[in-house]
């Protein structure tokens, strides 16, 4: 019978502890949340979480799970895949960048014109609610977005959106479950979630223990589905 963890990572913990090359895999093992602190966020934000990430966080409080490569007789960890904690579903935008007066805010980089026949994209102002799932290792953040409804509240179905370095909006999944598969499948690779950019990933991404990291992770998967 599969394990905890197993069930949780949909397998992929059991691949990379099998994977050769691949070292350190460490899982972090939460305690679900209390359903009251799920009651409590809700009110506080004035927003529905939907119904499968309610569900995850009722399992398991975030989600935490890191691995390692060896290379030249040192452990190097590449992949780290984070769903941040009830606690830490904090919203993004609204407050000033700096403590000051009549300070900028997030909301008044809102100038660009959408491009027509494209996703609406998020906004910092009244038009959408966001709050942190992912903070990306500092690479970017993924985001949960809901719409803001004619009444004034928020949407209950939410998208998952990656929000770059340079505070460019890249649509990822239209819903949690499907944004934690991909988030399983690319394994918390470094700044994977930049393959969803026009520019894609970066030159530090691809250097060599994140490259060693992909070589290694993919003969095993290829191995490993082949022998399924």
């Amino acid at each position: 019978m599969a394990s905890y963890t197993e069930k949780l990572t949909l397998g992929i913990s059991k691949i990379l502890e099998s994977s050769p090359g691949i070292s350190e895999v460490k899982f972090d093992e939460r305690a679900p949340a209390e359903r009251h602190l799920i009651v409590s966020w809700e009110q506080r934000n004035s927003c529905f979480l939907p119904d499968d990430l309610k569900n995850f966080y009722l399992m398991t409080d975030g989600f935490l799970m890191s691995w390692s490569v060896k290379l030249d007789d040192s452990t190097v960890q590449v992949g780290s895949m984070v769903i941040n904690s009830i606690s830490d579903l904090l919203r993004l935008g609204g407050s000033s960048v700096y403590a000051l007066p009549n300070a900028p805010t997030l909301a008044d980089l809102e100038d660009e014109p959408e491009e027509e026949g494209c996703l609406e994209q998020p906004h910092f102002d009244s038009r959408n609610v966001i709050f942190e799932l992912d903070p990306c290792s500092s690479n970017g953040k993924v985001c949960l977005v809901y719409k803001t409804s004619e009444s004034g509240g928020a949407a209950s179905d939410p998208e998952i959106w990656f929000l770059d370095r340079a505070l460019y909006w890249h649509f990822l999944t239209h819903n949690f479950t499907s944004y934690y598969r991909l988030l399983l499948s690319h394994l918390g690779l470094p700044q994977w979630q930049y393959a969803f950019t026009s520019y894609g990933l970066s030159p530090q991404a691809k250097s060599r223990p994140e490259a060693h990291g992909r070589s290694v992770l993919y003969t095993s998967l290829r191995t490993h589905y082949t022998a399924c």
